[in-house]
């Protein structure tokens, strides 16, 4: 009887499960969407049960298209989106709707506890910045606002802690995932019990911490009863999504680095010593003593979703980019700023907003979606850059692609020639759900290493290598499209209207002011 992995991925639109072969083949999968919620301005939540009854149907429905029996899957692995703040009570219930990665109302406790510890204490601890998005903030507006939540509060859970679980019973935290509590040594990866006290915070509202390949449990005869699992199966503990997807693009060496392109963006660049960037996101990788450098963007294949969902007039993702293929690089001075939601790295701005520059009456739609190709790729280079500072070298790194972008030979062209660095891309439309599915392989010894295990199913599908004279030409433009964000920044929190078509507040009336100077 074939042995089988199944991957689980809690994205932040959907659910993903992929059923696999030891040799990375997917016999079957399931996409299940769920709402987000977004009740006051700066709130994004989820609902986890939402997500477990989602997870629930996949299973089912990924279980019954491969017409498998369910006693194959001999290992279960989770990805999940980071930064979550899941609250359960003892029984395993969950308390509470989440704030999810883009949530940031926490922006004022942010500012007050960096003030009152210290930027630079925390960093040394966290090595990530005390930003509003992240778990621990969240943890300290849990206490601070719904006090009989926080109190009912049993274990503070992560994404895919959470569908763990409801799979085996068992609250656990992961030596990836867990980066988001500021309070998790990302070095030792151990609970700094002082810095959590200073904070206000303790440490036995978090779980345990597993290695990502660790099995924390085994499939529930309940949990079997609703995902038709068999009872027994055993289950990791699993990562945050953006590295689960690093490791399923191959990446599981130093200075190989997974450029995201899903819904948001990014990179991930794989070190075997703690490197850590203020302006960056620092992580343990969910391969054993490696750590990644991160820089997670807003902008990413969502943002060619919206312009074809806004602008595109029924035309497909093929038909679009075929409009910006004939547009010469550069896209003959239109400019694009991704920051569709905010911006997360480097800039960290909730309030920076999507911008379009350059328009004129001879230029066209393909012009404007080169150009959003070639902004999500030069926000990607805007963090590589940063990683400069941190003592990286780009160009000493494996470039590897992935996600939605990775699909498309133009878009993939344009980060190479924006990067000047070749970019491999391997077969990736399930990155994800592999990386989990990876763990739960070496984690239940189908593969007796990480080494084995991608060399068994990452598969290369081509290779792009940068043309230099656009490179040159890009650096221009990189500069350029920093320049554009610097000068228009300080407007950017005085432009929010209203649906009436006023200014909320007082920085309308001195945007006006300004307008009418100019």
């Amino acid at each position: 009887m074939t042995k089988l992995l199944l991957g689980i991925d809690i994205g932040t639109s959907a659910c993903k499960i992929a059923i696999f072969t030891k040799n990375g083949e997917v016999l079957a999968q399931s996409n299940q969407e769920y709402p987000i919620y977004y009740p006051h301005a700066g709130w994004v939540e989820q609902n986890p049960d939402e997500w477990w009854s989602s997870v629930c149907i996949g299973i089912k429905e990924s279980i019954a298209k491969a017409g498998i029996n369910s006693s194959q899957i001999v290992g279960i692995g989770i990805a999940g989106q980071g930064w979550s703040a899941i609250p359960v009570d003892m029984e395993g219930n969950c308390l509470s709707n989440t704030p999810i990665w883009m949530d940031t109302r926490a922006k004022e406790i942010a500012e007050r506890v960096t003030n009152e510890i210290g930027a630079d204490r925390i960093f040394e601890v966290a090595g990530n910045s005390f930003l509003p998005a992240y778990t621990t903030p969240k943890l300290l507006w849990f206490k601070e606002t719904m006090p009989e939540i926080y109190e009912k509060t049993d274990k503070f859970l992560q994404s895919n802690s959470y569908i763990g679980m409801k799979l085996t019973g068992v609250m656990s935290s992961d030596k990836c995932q867990n980066y988001g509590v500021h309070f998790y040594n990302t070095k030792t990866f151990t609970y700094d019990e002082t810095l959590a006290e200073s904070m206000g915070l303790s440490i036995d509202k978090v779980p345990d911490i597993y290695q990502c390949h660790d099995i924390i449990g085994r499939v529930t005869k309940e949990a079997a009863e609703l995902t038709s699992l068999a009872e027994g199966t055993p289950v990791v503990a699993g990562g945050l999504d953006a590295a689960c997807g690093t490791l399923g693009a191959g990446v599981y060496l130093p200075k190989q680095t997974q450029i995201q392109g899903g819904q948001a963006g990014g990179m991930s660049i794989c070190e075997d010593q703690p490197i850590a960037h203020p302006k960056l996101i620092f992580s343990p990788h969910v391969v054993p003593d490696l750590w990644l450098l991160q820089g997670g963007t807003v902008g990413g294949g969502g943002v060619l979703r919206w312009f074809k969902q806004e602008l595109g007039a029924g035309q497909s993702f093929d038909e679009l980019t075929a409009l910006a293929e004939e547009v010469p690089p550069g896209s003959e001075g239109v400019t694009f700023l991704p920051y569709m939601s905010g911006e997360r790295a480097p800039i960290w701005s909730p309030d920076a907003k999507g911008v379009f520059y350059g328009l004129s009456f001879d230029k066209t739609k393909g012009h404007m979606v080169r150009a959003a190709l070639e902004g999500v790729a030069f926000s990607v280079q805007h963090n590589l850059k940063v990683a400069e500072e941190a003592g990286v070298n780009i160009h000493e790194l494996d470039l590897r692609a992935m996600g939605g972008v990775a699909n498309s030979e133009l878009w993939v062209q344009i980060y190479a020639d924006v990067t000047g660095c070749k970019i491999t891309v391997p077969a990736s439309d399930t990155a994800t759900t592999l990386g989990a599915a990876l763990l739960a392989g070496v984690g239940v010894g189908m593969y007796k290493d990480f080494e084995e295990a991608v060399e068994e199913t990452v598969q290369i599908t081509r290779i792009q290598e940068p043309h230099m004279e656009n490179n040159e030409m890009y650096k221009k433009s990189l500069a350029f499209y920093l320049a554009l964000y610097e000068s228009l920044k300080h407007t950017f929190s005085q432009s929010t209207m209203n649906k009436g078509g006023t200014f909320d507040n007082e920085g309308g009336s001195a945007l006006r002011k300004r307008e009418i100077e100019i």
